[in-house]
């Protein structure tokens, strides 16, 4: 059999990346590190929700954050209030928010060349925001650049946080295959992904293809040592699959460094 590629995207993205892969005839491996878990409903989010209608703009960070947001409108509001702008930084959470709530979804300009937050905060819209209030609903943690930008912009910003990730060890078989190199490419669009797996890299898979999705984690990727890098113009699944399709054929020999 080939060589696999490794992923390490939770949850449905993780599943459909893989679907993706497949059907291109790769080998695939999920590493399984990390999972996302919904956040309990406190006081403060259930009048985040209710008065979601105060709200001019809203920001969603992932597709899980989109999905957490879908439930928590269809609880309070049978019919979504008009006149709100929606923002994501993907097309995959563009997507979430159409299919559950039907609603139309800015994101960054494809000349921008790839999904972040960077690219979003250059939107024509999100320069000007004096009085305006904006919801950013997204994960536990994460950084906090877009927050800071649009308060530094005069927007009145609240932060939802709708769900947490839990990192867990890698499988005593998986921290072989990757330790060893043995594998065709790593695909990583998280940097918090990125710095777990990193403990478990040694020279041999440090030296293999790692594909992510910006090039803010290719810049932590170098710092953490990657020397093969892929950069891919986004984090949906075609955009990875064409970064993959850059690197060596399958049945290539693993690098296994100099020592």
């Amino acid at each position: 059999m080939s060589q696999p590629v490794l992923i390490c995207r939770p949850g449905e993205r993780g599943e459909a990346l893989a679907a993706a892969l497949r059907e291109r005839g790769e080998n695939v491996e999920s590493l399984n590190v990390m999972q996302l878990e919904a956040l309990p409903e406190t006081p403060e989010m259930r009048r985040i929700w209710l008065d979601i209608d105060q709200y001019h703009k809203i920001i969603v960070i992932s597709p899980f954050a989109a999905t957490c947001l879908s439930e928590a409108l269809d609880r309070f509001w049978p019919q979504l209030p008009i006149g709100i702008d929606y923002y994501s930084v993907g097309s995959a959470t563009a997507a979430t928010l159409y299919d559950q709530l039907g609603v139309r979804v800015h994101v960054p300009d494809l000349s921008a060349g790839e999904d972040t937050s960077e690219a979003l905060l250059a939107l024509a819209s999100l320069q000007q925001l004096a009085h305006q209030r904006i919801l950013l609903v997204a994960g536990e943690g994460g950084r906090p650049l877009l927050a800071d930008t649009l308060a530094e912009r005069g927007a009145l910003v609240t932060r939802a946080a709708v769900y947490r990730r839990r990192f867990q060890p890698l499988a005593p078989m998986l921290q072989t295959r990757l330790s060893s190199g043995n594998y065709r490419a790593l695909i990583v669009t998280s940097s918090e992904l990125l710095e777990h797996l990193a403990k478990w890299c040694n020279q041999a898979a440090l030296n293999q293809p790692l594909i992510v999705s910006s090039r803010r984690l290719a810049t932590l990727a170098g710092i953490l040592g990657f020397c093969d890098l892929k950069v891919a113009s986004g984090a949906t699944p075609a955009a990875l699959i064409a970064a993959l399709e850059t690197c060596d054929p399958q049945g290539a020999d693993v690098d296994q460094g100099t020592y």
